[in-house]
């Protein structure tokens, strides 16, 4: 199970039926993979899903971001993996095998990638408890050699997404 201090299940988009139009909103992509807490619980490294299942032995070339953190830090993001410039989720359902000899071959043909896009815990701070928007900040700070998802504050930013980045598979 994911450390003490790590707050699960994280929390999840809700389906709505249009973008909404007025509040302080924050947009991001929704990102087309499976959703991952990546944790370095005192030197153990591990990658949650959000079933609480762990994932690290299905990605195990994500295990080099999980010691770029200090112990006692968890991000919150999505494992992707990107084919000719689009995700691919079908992909991403060959990774989950039994067989350690397949999942290390797929790992060095088909490499996934870890998209973070919050910080819920680093160095034992509790960032989680923070305002989103200096979550945010932390992360940027804190998370060098990430690969971070982008956001905007701008509805149309999020308008074009919408228009856009579906053939990229997000």
């Amino acid at each position: 199970m994911p450390g003490p201090n790590v707050p699960f299940p994280p929390m999840e988009a809700e389906l709505v039926d249009a973008l909404p139009r007025e509040g302080d909103w924050q947009f991001e992509p929704k990102w087309d993979g499976f959703r991952g807490v990546i944790e370095n619980d005192g030197g153990e490294l591990a990658i949650w899903s959000r079933n609480e299942r762990p994932l690290l032995r299905y990605f195990p070339e994500l295990a080099a971001l999980g010691e770029r953190m200090p112990a006692h830090s968890a991000l919150d993001g999505e494992i992707v993996i990107e084919q000719d410039g689009r995700l691919d989720f079908d992909a991403m359902q060959t990774r989950l095998h039994p067989a350690e000899s397949r999942v290390r071959r797929l790992a060095a043909e088909i490499p996934a990638q870890f998209i973070a896009f919050d910080l819920l815990l680093w160095d034992g701070e509790e960032i989680h408890r923070k305002p989103l928007e200096d979550r945010r900040a932390e992360l940027e700070r804190r998370t060098e050699g990430f690969r971070l998802s982008p956001y905007s504050r701008h509805q149309g930013d999020a308008e074009r997404w919408l228009d856009t980045i579906e053939t990229a598979g997000l």
